[in-house]
């Protein structure tokens, strides 16, 4: 069975072809600059890397594309477009109707663009890449996968803010919880490696966007972004939770609209707002070592932040069994790991410095100090294996 997996943005449209009979990636790539100056590029294995200048005016013309590559003789992976079986669609926001992946219809495409207001950023290119592979591949199914689904078994105390229950019944300002398909993956690895379905896990997203959820018996219990991806640690532009009241008191200061200042924390805050070199950890990082102390500052909120919530998660879950690092900085950034796990060992946390600073990247990894209480596992996601899943096990 072979699905297609599309994770769509605003001005791209990320690929994978998956063979789920064997679980084996066919071929992946992104269409870049749609609606500007389009670049694709197009990778199989055992095949030379294609990249190329190309006419993307819209997703219709970059799934086109996709298509016409995937079918090529010679840089194509298929024969036909008939041997895709179904496409996955990576969607962040599924509201509060949509709970769970499912088959996308009508009814489905008009709730989605009813909620747009709630995901402004993800929704439309979401929407748009939708439409624009149903038009292309008309006679199969789609399937939208929601980063927020694998919150939506949340006990009402753990996402209903505390303002009054009016605007949550009118307005549906809640808790929501994004990157949940990464979280669900390395949650389920991380309690295969365990070899317990029942373990109490924490799992620390981090990267441009960073989030951190906790896992027990097989479910989210707790994550710390909100409403949307604003909320929770730092991140790279991102400033993460603030006390509300920042927010009208930086407008009556500067003069800002709404608008402005939610610009300004979105967009201009995080390790970029702080160190005021970048939004790249990597960059922030170099200038810590070479003395700039706001780069240094920037990376201790963060770690503090991280340490934060993991122990606020502990003390949910009255303990942990595993802490996971995943995504961009998890995975790669060792200094920030260790950082983390650092004076942690009254929660049974310790990791194995040598271990940590020279494990393979791109694989999974046990750090955890010999004899720890707990373990300390790096796990690359793979969020668009779980998207293929998904669509398998709902089309098949």
């Amino acid at each position: 069975m072979k699905i297609l997996v599309v994770n769509a943005g605003s001005s791209s449209l990320k690929y994978q072809l998956f063979d789920m009979d064997t679980e084996a990636v066919l071929a992946k790539g992104n269409c870049e600059r749609i609606g500007i100056d389009g670049m694709v590029t197009h990778k199989c294995p055992g095949k030379e890397d294609y990249k190329a200048n190309a006419d993307l005016k819209d997703h219709r013309a970059a799934i086109t594309l996709v298509l016409k590559l995937l079918t090529d003789k010679m840089l194509g992976v298929i024969a036909s477009v008939e041997e895709i079986d179904a496409v996955g669609h990576r969607v962040a926001h599924g509201g509060e109707m949509l709970r769970k992946s499912a088959v996308l219809g009508e009814d489905e495409i008009k709730y989605l663009e009813s909620i747009v207001e709630l995901n402004p950023l993800h929704g439309p290119p979401a929407i748009s890449g939708f439409k624009a592979c149903k038009e292309v591949m008309p006679n199969i199914k789609h399937v939208g996968v929601f980063d927020t689904s694998y919150y939506s078994d949340f006990e009402p105390k753990a996402y209903v803010y505390p303002i009054p229950y009016e605007l949550y019944e009118e307005f549906k300002i809640r808790r929501y919880g994004f990157h949940g398909t990464s979280h669900r993956y390395v949650s389920g690895v991380a309690q295969e490696l365990l070899k317990n379905k029942n373990a109490k896990i924490v799992t620390c997203h981090l990267g441009n966007g960073s989030s951190i959820t906790a896992t027990m018996n097989g479910k989210a219990i707790d994550t710390s972004m909100g409403f949307t991806p604003q909320d929770g640690v730092p991140m790279g532009t991102r400033s993460g939770a603030l006390d509300p009241t920042v927010v009208p008191f930086i407008m009556k200061k500067k003069g800002l609209t709404a608008e402005e200042v939610e610009k300004l924390l979105n967009s201009k805050s995080g390790l970029l707002g702080v160190s005021g070199i970048s939004s790249d950890c990597r960059d922030v990082e170099t200038a810590a070592n070479e003395g700039n102390e706001r780069a240094k500052l920037a990376l201790d909120i963060l770690v503090h932040n991280v340490k934060k919530i993991v122990g606020s998660y502990v003390a949910e879950m009255n303990g942990i069994d595993a802490l996971v690092f995943t995504a961009g900085i998890g995975e790669n950034d060792r200094d920030l790991r260790a950082q983390v796990c650092k004076e942690m060992s009254y929660l049974g946390i310790e990791i194995d410095e040598e271990v940590n600073a020279t494990c393979p990247r791109g694989e999974i990894a046990d750090i955890s100090k010999k004899g720890a209480k707990v373990k300390t596992l790096v796990i690359p996601t793979n969020e668009e294996y779980m998207i293929a899943l998904d669509t398998k096990n709902l089309t098949k």
